[in-house]
């Protein structure tokens, strides 16, 4: 965990490469969420957890009029990356999708902008949200290549809730301290079940279960 908090807060992502292919990441993933919209299934799990809790001047869902609260954005916006099973892999003793990550970091992002632009302050700027996507694969991608959670039946997301609650945590302005509670808190939660990827069990929850 002091790892993980001394990452996200103190290194810094140079590399035109990485950068470079960051972007490349976003698009996909965003295409990903835009092919989504087409499936009425996925649709209908994108808007507010009971009618009419929106949040003006919340985060926007991609491809649809929502403004929600940060969390269930987060939860919006990764269904839509996540539905088709179309976007990035990684394979290691643990596999996993870590473009995953953007479900939360998008969502943060607007939320973040969209209230400094309220309160006359610079928005964040895309450059700021690669290495903020950077660093959330890191820290997924390293941790998968070590550890096998799917031996134990655990499902691959909690790499996914470790990375972006780590990066999250900063991006809301939160300290080590911060980092490294708010990571703690994500591993005592334990994992969800992969029994929803496997017959007879497999339901659509395998396309949301990322958000």
């Amino acid at each position: 965990m002091l790892a993980i908090a001394d990452y996200v807060a103190d290194s810094e992502i140079s590399s035109r490469d990485a950068i470079d292919t960051a972007r490349y990441m976003v698009m996909d993933s965003l295409g990903c969420a835009m092919l989504a919209m087409k499936f009425p299934e996925c649709v209908k799990h994108l808007g507010p957890v009971v009618p009419g809790a929106t949040m003006v001047g919340g985060v926007r869902v991609p491809g649809t009029s929502h403004e929600l609260d940060p969390v269930q954005a987060a939860f919006a916006i990764g269904t839509q990356i996540r539905w088709l099973d179309f976007n990035d892999t990684w394979l290691a003793a643990e596999w996993g999708h870590p473009s995953d990550n953007l479900g939360s970091i998008l969502a943060v992002g607007d939320y973040l902008s969209r209230k400094a632009e309220r309160e006359g302050r610079t928005p964040l700027d895309m450059g700021q949200v690669l290495r903020y996507a950077i660093k959330a694969h890191e820290i997924q991608g390293v941790y998968a290549l070590q550890n096998s959670f799917n031996r134990v039946g655990l499902d691959h997301v909690i790499l996914v809730r470790l990375a972006s609650t780590a990066v999250t945590t900063h991006m809301l302005g939160g300290d080590k301290d911060a980092i490294i509670s708010a990571v703690a808190h994500s591993w005592i939660d334990n994992g969800a079940l992969r029994t929803y990827r496997h017959a007879p069990n497999t339901g659509p929850r395998k396309s949301w279960a990322a958000g």
